[in-house]
């Protein structure tokens, strides 16, 4: 692989491709149907979410999530909190199956560490699951040049043994780090440097297409071909528009159709609301707030959030979303679920 210098830059401006705003979509609503445990941290500190599904026993799948404060906690589909490690200050979690870890095939977990920032660290870890845990693998430093703090966070799996982490910085940098697993001790290798405006957070790879998107916090979210050898700039698909979309945008995830095809959903945590994309065309498709049922309460202020595809225990029977929620007063913040088929028929029913 050709390896980009860690000074490598891609100048944005004059891939900026605004979308004009349009007329507001009706804003929907949709239902949370389950919980997790409340974190243990008081405060901001439930951040991201990530999910592995069983696919030998869907109803035993598992969440991984963050409490930014302490670590890392796994839940199972019912919210039950299984299992927690002491990671540090994790901001952003990402997951991948079938990853080759030590020559063998494992469920990796890896998170940003923002404890020793602007020293910052990927916390690395496999995710066991019988008993379920978490095993440490290692904290592994990235380049700690001072140029901001690590933050949002996510995983690209090329292939097995090929496995990329992309860091996106408070400062606008997003970098890419091809992860070395082989070997006693993972090690990261920055590939390349992408410098965006202002500050970034959320992150997703779509492990289909090798396209990448990155929220700017400010500004929109943009398109980037994750390939590192790639030279295309990085182009933007959903821009801020002050109706749709409005600042600041946090989490990012994809919700798959067939080969290429599927939705981008954004959580715009300021007005507690999620905007969903075509991934072919970038068009608005719609525009909704999650509201509770039950003894699930409403979400709002959403950080991360997680798409997670496939059959799962029923009414999870079409994938799961799952969304940070911001206020879970009177208890700590939680995570909150969604099931899919709900969800894309929310999306497809204009």
């Amino acid at each position: 692989m050709t390896s980009f210098s860690k000074h490598a830059v891609y100048a944005t401006c004059s891939a900026i491709a605004l979308i004009a705003p349009t007329a507001s979509a009706q804003t929907a609503t949709i239902a949370a149907v389950r919980e997790t445990a409340p974190v243990a941290s008081p405060g901001d500190a439930a951040d991201d979410p990530a999910v592995w599904r069983n696919p030998a026993d869907p109803a035993k799948s598992l969440i991984v999530g963050t409490d930014k404060s302490w670590g890392l906690n796994v839940y199972d589909l019912s919210g039950t909190l299984l299992a927690s490690a002491p990671a540090g200050l994790v901001n952003n979690v990402d997951l991948r199956a079938d990853i080759m870890i030590g020559g063998k095939s494992a469920i990796l977990v890896a998170a940003t560490d923002r404890s020793e920032d602007p020293m910052g660290k990927i916390a690395l870890y496999a995710l066991e699951t019988g008993p379920v845990g978490l095993r440490h693998l290692a904290h592994v430093e990235v380049e700690g040049d001072g140029i901001g703090d690590v933050y949002g966070f996510c995983l690209w799996r090329r292939a097995p043994n090929d496995v990329f982490a992309i860091i996106a910085y408070n400062n606008g940098d997003v970098r890419q780090y091809a992860l070395d697993l082989a070997g006693p001790v993972p090690t990261a290798k920055m590939v390349r440097d992408i410098r965006l405006a202002s500050q970034t957070e959320g992150c997703v790879v779509d492990d289909r297409t090798g396209q990448l998107y990155v929220g700017e916090e400010e500004r929109g979210i943009w398109r980037i071909d994750a390939d590192p050898d790639s030279k295309a700039p990085p182009a933007m698909f959903a821009a801020i528009d002050g109706v749709n979309l409005i600042a600041d945008v946090e989490g990012v995830a994809i919700i798959p159709k067939g080969d290429t095809g599927g939705y981008l959903i954004a959580s715009s945590q300021n007005d507690n609301a999620y905007a969903v994309y075509d991934l072919e065309s970038s068009r608005l498709a719609r525009h909704f707030r999650i509201t509770g049922s039950g003894d699930v309460d409403a979400v709002t202020d959403t950080d991360g959030l997680e798409f997670a595809p496939g059959a799962f225990d029923a009414p999870f029977d079409e994938g799961i979303l799952i969304v940070q929620d911001g206020d879970n007063a009177p208890a700590n913040q939680n995570f909150k679920m969604i099931p899919g088929s709900r969800l894309l028929d929310l999306i497809e029913s204009r």
